[in-house]
């Protein structure tokens, strides 16, 4: 059988320097400036007078009703082409089955 050989390591060739020895230093901890408070932003506040606030429901109730309209629109394209389709179907079916008959 075979047998595998385990490498073995060469001896290290040329100069070989020691390892630099390490000598702690002080950590020195700087004293953190006093942080000042920073003023608060003044915002403007949102005042909704009786006419802006009358503006903002009649625009959201338009904006419900054309939705809507749409929506039943849509909904009302698909009923009238499925009607139209099942007409089809029938009339189709219809020509088939006399076709049948004269034959």
């Amino acid at each position: 059988m075979l047998r595998p050989k385990v490498p073995t390591m060469p001896a290290p060739t040329g100069h070989v320097t020691p390892p630099a020895v390490i000598h702690p230093t002080a950590v020195v901890q700087p004293t953190p400036a006093p942080i000042a408070a920073a003023p608060q932003p003044t915002r403007p506040t949102v005042q909704l007078t009786p006419g802006a606030l009358l503006l903002a429901v009649g625009g959201g109730t338009a904006a419900v009703l054309v939705v809507g309209a749409v929506l039943v629109s849509m909904l009302l394209a698909v009923a009238i082409t499925a009607g139209s389709l099942a007409i089809v179907a029938l009339v189709i079916r219809s020509l088939m089955a006399s076709e049948h008959k004269h034959c």
